[in-house]
C-alpha cells in the first residue's frame, strides 16, 4: 500500500527527463550550464547575420556562465552554487551558449576533454545546430559514449521551413532530420528542441510538428514557448507588427502543451515545457511564475482531461 501511495504521489502523465536520467545514473545528477565562447554560423557570417531573429542569450545564461571564464572556474562556480543542497551529487558539463560543435576538432574536444576531467562531472550535455556536426565528430561522440555519458540536443524549431526561414534559421527541417538519424544510428542519446507559437504558425502546424516530430529516433524533447525577448530582431517586428504574433495566455498555452504531448511519441521524455527568462529580458508574455509551477497546473490539465503522453500518437515510417 505504501508503494501504491507513493506511486501515485509521483505519478506524471508523461515520461520525465528525470526518469531518463534515473536509468542512467544510480545518483542525483544536475546540469552546469557552460558559455565556452562559440558563435553561430548565422552571426558570424558563413550563413548569415544576426542569428535567429528570437535569440538573445543572456536570456538562458546563467550568472557564471560568462565566456572570459575558464571553462574549468564555471564549472567550479557551477558545482558551489547546487553542492551545497546535494552534497553527493554529480553533474552533467552542459555545453549550452550558441552553436556548441561548431569550431574545429581539436579545440572542440579540448575543451569537451576539460570539462570531463572536473571532478564530480558524469557526462556531457551538447546543445548545438543540426548543421554544424561532422560525421567525424558525431564519430568521436559514439565512442565517447561507450564509457560516458553524452546527449546531443538539436534545435529543430519547428518542423516548417518557411518558418525557419522567417526566423532566419538558415537551415531546413530535412536538414534536422538527417542530422538526427546520423546520431542515433551511432547510439547517441539526442534530443530535439521545439518552439511553440512562432509567427506564421497555427494550432494545426503545431500538431503537425508533433507528429513529424514522433516519427524520428529521438530521446528527449524540449518545449519553449516563444518569447519576444528585448535587444531581438523579434522584438523589433513584434514592436512593429504585433498583429503578426500569437501571444498564449497561460491557460491557452497549458491546453496547447496537452494537445501537443497527445500527440507525441510516447517513448520520449519530456524535459520541459517552457523557457524561463530574466524577468527583465521579457516583453511577452508574462505569466508571473516558475517552471516547476506551469509544470504542475500541465499535470492537473492532463488528469483533468484523462489524458496522456501518446494518446493519440501513430506510428508511421520514415522516409
Amino acid at each position: 500500500m505504501f508503494q501504491l501511495i507513493e506511486k501515485m504521489k509521483t505519478y506524471k502523465p508523461y515520461r520525465d527527463f528525470s526518469e531518463f536520467l534515473s536509468t542512467r545514473f544510480p545518483f542525483k545528477v544536475q546540469k552546469i550550464s557552460i558559455n565556452a565562447g562559440f558563435t553561430c554560423p548565422n552571426r558570424d557570417g558563413t550563413k548569415g547575420r544576426g542569428g535567429c531573429t528570437y535569440c538573445n542569450n543572456q536570456s538562458f545564461s546563467p550568472a557564471y556562465g560568462k565566456p572570459e571564464k575558464s571553462i574549468t572556474q564555471q564549472l567550479k562556480e557551477g558545482i558551489a552554487f547546487f553542492s551545497h543542497k546535494y552534497p553527493t551529487m554529480k553533474y552533467l558539463a552542459y555545453f549550452q551558449s550558441f552553436t556548441n560543435t561548431y569550431d574545429q576538432p581539436e579545440s572542440l574536444i579540448a575543451k569537451y576533454e576539460e570539462a570531463l576531467s572536473y571532478p564530480d562531472i558524469a557526462g556531457l550535455v551538447i546543445s548545438t545546430r543540426p548543421d554544424c556536426v561532422s560525421l567525424d565528430l558525431l564519430d568521436y561522440f559514439k565512442e565517447l559514449n561507450k564509457n560516458t555519458f553524452v546527449l546531443i540536443e538539436y534545435g529543430v524549431e519547428s518542423t516548417i521551413n518557411k518558418t525557419l526561414e522567417r526566423v532566419n534559421r538558415r537551415h531546413t527541417f530535412e536538414k534536422s532530420c538527417e542530422t538526427i538519424l546520423q546520431t542515433a544510428q551511432r547510439n547517441i542519446p539526442v534530443g530535439a528542441h521545439l518552439i511553440l507559437g512562432l509567427p506564421g504558425e497555427n494550432h494545426e502546424d503545431m500538431m503537425n510538428h508533433a507528429d513529424k516530430i514522433s516519427q524520428l529516433p529521438l530521446t528527449t524533447i524540449k518545449l519553449h514557448q516563444l518569447q519576444i525577448i528585448r535587444g531581438t530582431e523579434m522584438a523589433k517586428e513584434f514592436k512593429t507588427f504585433p498583429q503578426s504574433f500569437t501571444i498564449y495566455k497561460l491557460d491557452e498555452y497549458i491546453d496547447l502543451c496537452v494537445d501537443f504531448v497527445e500527440r507525441l511519441n510516447p517513448d520520449f521524455y519530456i524535459e520541459r515545457f517552457a523557457s524561463q527568462s530574466p524577468k527583465e529580458l521579457v516583453i511577452a508574455p508574462d505569466w508571473k511564475l516558475k517552471n516547476y509551477e506551469l509544470t504542475h497546473k500541465i499535470v492537473n490539465r492532463f488528469k483533468e482531461r484523462d489524458s496522456w503522453q501518446g494518446k493519440q500518437f501513430k506510428k508511421e515510417a520514415i522516409h
